[in-house]
């Protein structure tokens, strides 16, 4: 479904009226299990510093975006509803431990303001990784639920989950949650660097179609590179525009690094972010095998070397939050330093 308003405006109100019933009804404090006034809500803040009345304890969180399901998920909360992946037809493959059961209510991009309606959300969560600035998206998920917008494309991962974790009334569990990733990261860090592969460069690259693209430093695979200790090759030691940086393959070069980190998005573009497909390592492979067949990159010294990783494209080469992060700490650590 298309960002357009419902067709129906009469059917949507009638959704937003039972939706409000059902959560009013349902809302209850998470710590005693005691019921809750109805009226019981906070104010916070949107990343624009905007602010919104949600509920004090929202008990139907339905996330647009995957740093937002990552977040509540990180937190330990199952929301409501979810939307799929980018380049995928489900919730993110390295979420789906955790939310394979979650309706899917549209795509990253392309969220089903019907679907989400009957969801009966008490607040909603997106950011500008999936609908973007989109007043009008925007407006129409206001008139459902509460809407807290947590963060912009290309923005801090971190900011965007403390965002999150206030908007559901867990700053001290956001902090601790953060304070584990980065003892994580400090740790695997330091064995990266006792190994001497602090010297090394690395690549993260997204094979889309029949061409690469670049994952800058400003998305969250680039922040835990940066956050290990490991470097980035001069061309890619800077911040993109919040997306893929595309690579002809004239400069097919730019790529290269001692390491390649590889993954693919299912055909996933910035143009096209639901194109569907696979997205795990044996699509990286796959990928990888199509790339190996482009003039040029069997030169690559990376490839000459064995140093290019198949990831999990959902992973490595798109967005998230802690559960993200720290999967990218685990599969250098196991990529790295024990195979």
């Amino acid at each position: 479904m298309s960002m357009s308003l419902p067709r129906s405006l009469h059917r949507l109100l009638v959704l937003v009226a039972a939706a409000a019933a059902l959560t009013g009804a349902a809302c209850t404090q998470q710590s005693t299990g005691a019921a809750a006034p109805a009226t019981a809500t906070r104010t916070v803040e949107n990343i624009d510093g905007s602010t919104v009345e949600v509920p004090e304890h929202p008990q139907r969180v339905v996330t647009l975006s995957e740093p937002t399901t990552d977040g509540v998920l990180a937190l330990g909360v199952t929301p409501v509803g979810v939307v799929s992946g980018r380049g995928q037809s489900t919730v993110s493959s390295y979420l789906t431990d955790k939310a394979a059961d979650v309706p899917i209510l549209g795509g990253v991009a392309q969220p089903n303001f019907e679907a989400i309606g009957k969801a009966a959300p008490d607040v909603i969560l997106v950011d500008g990784t999936s609908i973007a600035l989109d007043d009008a998206a925007i407006d129409t998920l206001s008139h459902i639920a509460p809407t807290v917008y947590t963060g912009y494309a290309g923005g801090d991962w971190r900011t965007n989950f403390t965002l999150v974790a206030d908007a559901l009334n867990l700053a001290d569990e956001g902090a601790e949650v953060l304070s584990e990733y980065d003892g994580h990261a400090e740790t695997v860090g330091s064995e990266l660097a006792a190994a001497g592969l602090d010297e090394d460069t690395f690549s993260i690259v997204r094979w889309e179609g029949t061409s690469p693209s670049l994952i800058l430093k400003e998305l969250p695979p680039g922040q835990a590179l940066t956050d290990l200790g490991l470097s980035r090759p001069a061309n890619q030691d800077k911040r993109g525009r919040g997306h893929s940086e595309p690579v002809s393959l004239e400069n097919l070069d730019q790529i290269d690094a001692d390491w390649i980190f590889f993954g693919t998005l299912g055909g996933s573009s910035v143009a096209n972010p639901n194109a569907g497909g696979d997205a795990g390592v044996e699509a990286a492979e796959q990928a990888l095998a199509t790339a190996a067949q482009t003039p040029g990159f069997t030169s690559l010294k990376a490839y000459q070397a064995g140093h290019i990783v198949p990831v999990d494209g959902s992973v490595w080469t798109s967005t998230g939050g802690p559960i993200l992060m720290n999967a990218i700490v685990d599969q250098v650590q196991q990529a790295l330093l024990t195979n």
